[in-house]
């Protein structure tokens, strides 16, 4: 008999769908697969204002193959977290109805606030320091900033309107991007992250760490991995200069080379300039001079929560 809870977790991400199947044992997280699929839930969302058809059908497409998964692996407890595409789409609880009723898998739409708790709570579990951290989760349709202390609630949490995928619709209309594109993009994304985190937040904080798609992909570039390796991943220190020279290097590309960058999935290379340039106005905004990459996230938070609360993430 097992001793600890099986959980799985899916993540209806705007730009992935994803999932964790763990065993969580007494605060840590053992994995036993983990999957992530670019499905582009989020695509003309913001323009819109509804999922399409086709972004439906590769997230049908996808949660089949993760159900077979779940399974297998005996997962005792299932957790769903739908963020920014889901909240912000006017078909969103019919498509949320659908996979419970097709997958019997409960996508619970959550708050960015609850969000970002989870994502924080995941991306510092490990950690012994103490120092002010920021969590800085660049997704597809959001991008959270929570600060404060590892392994305490943090004091200090938003969620803003500012994506990979939400900003690369935005700003980016050429193939490749011009540089006054790139730069309207910046300078918007520099705007939202010095309006919405107040500069006594930004101006203690020592510490960076960067999850989700962009960030992991940029390590994955900085350092070429083909195939992409976690563990080389999993904290691996990403400096501003390094963000800086991959950003220019992936705007200068057409999306047809872009997607042949070794270290980049072909699939993100629609929104990684954009994630690229928001990660970069970041880091100066915090005034870090590196981020810490992590692969422990908004999954691994709603792991240790569906132990902690039963079948709530929330």
């Amino acid at each position: 008999m097992r001793l600890v809870p099986r959980v799985g977790v899916v993540d209806l991400g705007t730009n992935s769908t994803r999932l964790l199947v763990a065993d969580v044992d007494d605060g840590a997280v053992v994995e036993l697969a983990r999957r992530t699929v670019v499905t582009r839930f989020g695509e003309g969302v913001d323009a819109t204002g509804r999922l399409s058809e086709a972004a439906m059908a590769r997230v049908d497409e996808t949660l089949g193959g993760y159900r077979e998964v779940l399974d297998r692996l005996g997962a005792e407890r299932v957790v769903a977290v739908a963020t920014s595409a889901m909240r912000d789409a006017e078909n969103g609880p019919a498509f949320r109805e659908h996979v419970r009723e097709r997958f019997d898998i409960d996508a619970r739409t959550i708050s960015g606030d609850e969000e970002a708790r989870l994502t924080f709570r995941g991306a510092t579990t490990e950690r012994t320091d103490t120092g002010s951290t920021v969590v800085i989760d660049i997704g597809g349709g959001s991008t959270e900033y929570v600060v404060g202390r590892p392994r305490e609630n943090p004091t200090f949490h938003v969620s803003t309107r500012m994506g990979a995928v939400r900003h690369t619709e935005r700003f980016l209309a050429s193939d490749p991007p011009t540089n006054e594109e790139v730069a309207a993009l910046a300078a918007d994304a520099e705007r939202i992250v010095n309006a919405e985190v107040p500069a006594e937040v930004r101006e203690p904080t020592e510490h960076g760490i960067a999850v989700a798609g962009t960030a992991t992909t940029l390590a994955a570039i900085d350092q070429e991995l083909d195939p992409y390796d976690r563990d080389r991943v999993h904290g691996y220190r990403l400096g501003l200069p390094a963000c800086e020279r991959m950003l220019a290097r992936l705007a200068a590309l057409p999306l047809g080379e872009r997607r042949q960058v070794t270290g980049l999935d072909p699939d993100r290379a629609p929104s990684i300039v954009g994630g690229a340039a928001i990660l970069v106005e970041s880091v100066r905004a915090f005034e870090l001079a590196e981020v810490e990459i992590s692969e422990a996230d908004i999954l691994h938070g709603a792991a240790l929560a569906a132990v902690d609360g039963g079948q709530q993430v929330a």
